[in-house]
């Protein structure tokens, strides 16, 4: 094979994998809004975490070996509570604010997690470049009005206090991902990552009483599970970490100011959820905001290698 056709056959792996990443990452919203309509959503969450693990790790052990699950009690115990944060807390937080808003505007207020990343980095004492608290600054105002607005007549304030909280749990979790002992396989800490989360899910269904009745659970709620599991947690999640060692880095991260556009336009498109103007106006400017964080902080980490530069991605 040529230099070219191999720089041409990267370049269409790079752009098809980011298109898995920027669909289907979107589409999990809607495809939660439409498994708790007949399951429990933290039972849901933690079936779909716990068979992702299970099938991940299988495949790890018949590709790599037992030695890719080689790790300290520490590097487990970092991972599990990695897993724990945006798992249990992040997505299972999730399933149950879209019990109460739609599932655009749960898209719109996640995609504030790069800014609450840089709030933690002031907490640490970190100094984010003007341009990056900027970008804050800009991000926060359109979550202020997105949350003060309610995006639309059928939302509620608990639904929004909830997804904040959940965007709060996943930033805490990504950002202690890169400072806390981690397994050095990436594949191998995400599959425990979600053991930890979907045993928490678990537990947390039920003791909060949530029971599940097969019977009552409906076929199309049945098939979105199956797709988070297949396609959300383990086709895009593969598709990213391919893209971590094979794209740049500004490519890459577009993810997160892509996938609430997608979930807003599916969300109207497939459950008719209703899209106001001030809820379009606030998620325009949440999305400007990000963009000028992620674009900034990707210029201003050149030198730092791509596994580290970039956080744990968000993503229901």
């Amino acid at each position: 094979m040529s230099p070219d056709a191999a720089d041409k056959r990267t370049s269409l792996l790079v752009w098809g994998a980011l298109a898995i990443v920027y669909v289907v990452w979107g589409s999990t919203y809607l495809a939660i809004m439409i498994v708790i309509e007949t399951i429990p959503p933290l039972l849901s969450g933690a079936m779909r975490f716990t068979v992702a693990a299970l099938v991940l790790a299988t495949a790890i052990l018949a590709l790599r070996g037992r030695e890719a699950f080689r790790m300290t009690a520490r590097e487990a115990g970092g991972a599990a509570l990695v897993g724990f944060l945006l798992l249990t807390g992040g997505n299972g937080m999730v399933a149950l604010a879209e019990q109460h808003i739609s599932s655009g505007l749960a898209a719109l207020l996640v995609a504030s997690v790069p800014l609450w990343l840089v709030v933690l980095r002031i907490i640490a004492r970190d100094r984010p470049r003007v341009l990056t608290l900027t970008g804050v600054l800009i991000g926060f105002g359109g979550v202020a009005g997105l949350s003060l607005a309610g995006g639309d007549a059928a939302s509620d304030g608990a639904g929004i206090v909830i997804i904040l909280l959940a965007s709060v749990s996943w930033s805490v979790g990504s950002f202690l991902s890169a400072r806390i002992p981690m397994p050095a396989n990436p594949f191998s800490a995400s599959a425990v990552e979600m053991a930890a989360g979907g045993a928490g899910l678990l537990l947390t269904g039920l003791t909060l009483g949530e029971r599940l009745d097969p019977a009552a659970v409906s076929g199309r709620s049945w098939t979105a599970l199956a797709y988070l599991v297949v396609m959300g947690s383990l086709v895009a999640f593969t598709s990213y970490v391919w893209l971590l060692g094979n794209a740049p880095i500004s490519l890459v991260s577009t993810y997160a100011y892509v996938n609430p556009v997608v979930a807003v336009a599916l969300g109207a498109l497939v459950l008719s959820e209703p899209v106001t103007g001030s809820m379009v106006a606030a998620g325009l400017v949440i999305v400007v905001g990000v963009a000028l964080v992620v674009s900034t902080e990707r210029r201003g980490r050149r030198a730092v290698p791509e596994q580290e530069a970039e956080p744990e991605p968000a993503t229901a």
